[in-house]
Parts: structure tokens; sequence; C-alpha cells
């Protein structure tokens, strides 16, 4: 199944934001506000900037199930993004990524396993998925695997290339 045909709201209020982004190469990473690794947030807008116009785009997914990081509104996260992070980048709705209520986008990615051999549950906020144009699964990062890292970079060049 392509990452792309799952149903997700954007924070604006966009109905199917994955739909438009599809035949994009995009990065998937659940994020919080008020976590140690919220800086990746200028990374993450340096990679959007950089290769969009490649058709590569970063999909910030808001979650709050990690220390109650994410406890805001989706006019707080909109606002605590673009002024502190300069976010160009769309943002989805605030979801559950993992337990009963997982959204179902991250009943797909979390099948994929990292270089270290982890799949399943997301272990913390700022995990990582690069998906193919065509919407699969092509590389899964763990949280502490920043977003400008040569592996992570070389990835997305790859498929842009593709």
């Amino acid at each position: 199944m392509s990452v792309y045909n799952a149903k997700i709201a954007g924070l604006s209020g966009q109905k199917d934001l994955l739909s438009s982004l599809n035949g994009s190469v995009t990065l998937v990473v659940n994020v919080a506000s008020k976590c140690g690794l919220t800086p990746q947030y200028t990374a993450l807008t340096a990679l959007h900037e950089q290769y969009s116009a490649q058709g590569f785009s970063v999909l910030g997914v808001p979650c709050n199930q990690f220390g109650a990081q994410e406890p805001g509104s989706a006019s707080e996260i909109e606002t605590f993004c673009s002024t502190n992070y300069g976010v160009t980048f769309p943002m989805s709705e605030k979801i559950e990524v993992n337990g009963a209520g997982r959204h179902e986008l991250y009943n797909t990615l979390t099948i994929a396993a990292d270089a270290e051999g982890h799949s399943g549950d997301i272990r913390w906020n700022f995990e990582k998925f690069l998906i193919s144009r065509d919407g699969k699964v092509v590389c899964r990062f763990n949280p502490t695997v920043a977003p400008d890292a040569p592996e992570v970079v070389s990835a997305i060049k790859a498929q842009l290339g593709k």
C-alpha cells in the first residue's frame, strides 16, 4: 500500500494532506514543541527548502504521546513552528503514533525497520521515515539521527535521483 493513500488532515484543516504529496519524496517526522530534539526543526526546514524544487517535502506530524511534549492546539503548534523555527513544510493534524489509537499512516510506517533493526512502535519524538515517490517506506531513522546527517541526506538524494 502507498503511504500516500492514508488520509490525514493538515494542521490548518486541509482534508487530505498526503494526496497533495503523492509523487514527492517525503520525510515524515513525528514532531513536538517541548522536546530536547525540537531544534531539529531547523534542519528539517533547511532540508525542505533545499530540495523542495526537486520534488521533496518534509511532513511534520505533531504527537503528544511522548512526555506530553506537544500539548498545544493546532493554532498554537502552527504559531510556535513558524515563529521559532520558520517552518515552511506541511504539518498534519496532531495524531497518535502508537497504541490502540495509532493513526493509519503509522500502521504502515511502523512496519519498516531502521538501521539498528528496530521496527514497530515509535520510540520518541522526531523519528523519521523517508517515503519514495510511489509511497513506499525507503528508510527509517531513529529520533537522535539529525535530519541533516549524511545518511539521511544521501538517502534523500538517492530517491530524488530516481
